[in-house]
C-alpha cells in the first residue's frame, strides 16, 4: 500500500513537472532592454546613477516619426525609462533627491526638454502627468559623426560632473549632472 501511494505521488509530480517545462517563452524583444550606469566600470560597485531603457531601432524610419518634435516621448520604447540616483544629484540646475524616477523627453530641433517624473511603472508616455514632474532640464542637441541605428544612453565624464548622453541617428543630447 505504501508503494502504491508513493507511485501515485510520483506520477502526479511528473505530470505537473511536464506541464511546467512545456511553458512557452517569448522570443527576443524588437526593442531590447538595456542599462547604462555611472561610473560605468563593472569594478565600481557604488554607482551614482543608473538608467534602464529599451532601445528602439530606426529601421529606415526617421527620428521625427518615432519621437515627434514638441511632444512628450517615452525616451526609448516600451515602458517609460527609469533613472535611479543613488545620491542627491543636480540635474541641470535642479537638485534631485536620491530615488527612482521616470524619464521623458520633448524632442526639438536644437534642444530637448528632459523630464524627471515621480510616477513609476508607466507604459510609454500615455499616462504621463505633468503635475508629477520633479525636474525639467533643457539640453542642447549636437550632431554625432557616427549614426546610431538603436537608441542609446551612455555617460561621459566632464570637468565638473558627468553628462548623460542620449544618441539616436546622428542626434546627440547631453544632460549635465553633478553631485
Amino acid at each position: 500500500m505504501k508503494h502504491y501511494f508513493a507511485l501515485c505521488a510520483l506520477a502526479i509530480a511528473l505530470i505537473f513537472s511536464t506541464n511546467m517545462s512545456a511553458q512557452d517563452f517569448s522570443g527576443l524583444d524588437k526593442s531590447p532592454m538595456d542599462m547604462a550606469t555611472y561610473p560605468s566600470s563593472y569594478r565600481v560597485s557604488e554607482k551614482l546613477v543608473r538608467v534602464i531603457y529599451s532601445r528602439p531601432q530606426l529601421k529606415g524610419r526617421s527620428i521625427s516619426e518615432l519621437a515627434p518634435s514638441g511632444k512628450v516621448w517615452r525616451t526609448g520604447a516600451n515602458e517609460a525609462v527609469e533613472i535611479t540616483f543613488y545620491q542627491d544629484m543636480n540635474v541641470g540646475d535642479t537638485t534631485v533627491k536620491a530615488g527612482t524616477y521616470s524619464l521623458f523627453t520633448i524632442p526639438g530641433d536644437s534642444e530637448w526638454t528632459v523630464i524627471l517624473n515621480s510616477n513609476l511603472n508607466q507604459w510609454g508616455s500615455y499616462s504621463y502627468d505633468q503635475s508629477s514632474d520633479v525636474a525639467r532640464v533643457t539640453a542642447a542637441t549636437s550632431q554625432g559623426s557616427e549614426a546610431l541605428e538603436a537608441f542609446s544612453v551612455a555617460f561621459k565624464e566632464v570637468d565638473n560632473g558627468v553628462h548623460m548622453i542620449m544618441g539616436w541617428g546622428n542626434v546627440r543630447v547631453a544632460v549635465p549632472m553633478r553631485k
